[in-house]
C-alpha cells in the first residue's frame, strides 16, 4: 500500500500567497466584504468593511462564524481576511482603548439598518465622548419622539459598536441597560471615556 506524500506547508509562503491575492483583490475582483479580527481590552473584535467603508464590529460573543455568515447572507459571499486593508481602523480601536476621543475617521457602510433604526444611528453619531444619553431622551431627538423602545432595540442591533457609541445610551434612571457586548462591556466603556482608563 503506497501513501500519498505531503509536502511540509511554509507558513511563510503561504502568508505571502495571502498578501500577494489580498493586493490583487481590488476592482472587478474584489470581495464583496474584507475583515480581520483584533484583540482588545474588551476581547476579541471582528471588523468587517464593503468597498464603501466598514459595515460591522461585532463581539467575540457574537461569534466569528455566525456573523460573517450572516453578512455572506446579507451583503455578499465574497469574503477575504485583508488585515492590511483594515489597519486604519485597527489604529483608530488602538487610540480609543488608550483613551483617545476621536471619532472615527474612516468611511462607514450603514446598509445594515434601515428605516428608523438607520435613523438612530444617525443621532447616535452626534452624541459626544464621554456624554450619555437616556433612551428617551435620544427618541425625542428622532421622527417618532415616543418610540423609546424601538430606539432600544437600534441600538441592540447598532452593526458598528464602539464606531457609532451605542454604548453613551443608558436608562433614565442611571442604569447601563442592555449591550450587545455585555453590559459589563458598556461599564468598563462608560467608565474608560469618564476617566480616561479602562477598568479591570
Amino acid at each position: 500500500m503506497t501513501t500519498a506524500f505531503t509536502p511540509p506547508v511554509d507558513p511563510a509562503l503561504l502568508e505571502r500567497l495571502h498578501e500577494d491575492l489580498e493586493a490583487r483583490a481590488t476592482g472587478e475582483r474584489a470581495p464583496d466584504l474584507h475583515y480581520r479580527t483584533l484583540d482588545t481590552p474588551v476581547g476579541r473584535l471582528l471588523v468587517v468593511a464593503s468597498e464603501a467603508g466598514v459595515a460591522r464590529v461585532a463581539f467575540e460573543r457574537e461569534g466569528e462564524d455566525a456573523v460573517l455568515r450572516s453578512l455572506a447572507d446579507r451583503i455578499g459571499p465574497r469574503i477575504l481576511r485583508s488585515p492590511k486593508r483594515l489597519d486604519p481602523a485597527a489604529r483608530w480601536f488602538d487610540a480609543y482603548f488608550a483613551g483617545a476621543r476621536d471619532p472615527f475617521p474612516e468611511p462607514i457602510d450603514t446598509r445594515l439598518a434601515r428605516g428608523f433604526r438607520l435613523e438612530v444611528l444617525g443621532h447616535l453619531r452626534t452624541v459626544p465622548y464621554g456624554h450619555r444619553i437616556s433612551y428617551a431622551a435620544l427618541a425625542a431627538e428622532t421622527s417618532s419622539p415616543k418610540a423609546v423602545r424601538a430606539v432600544g432595540t437600534a441600538c441592540a442591533t447598532n452593526p458598528l459598536p464602539l464606531v457609532i457609541p451605542c454604548h453613551r445610551v443608558t436608562r433614565s434612571d442611571g442604569t447601563v441597560g442592555a449591550y450587545l457586548g455585555g453590559p459589563e462591556t458598556k461599564v468598563r466603556l462608560l467608565a474608560l471615556e469618564a476617566t480616561g482608563t479602562l477598568p479591570d
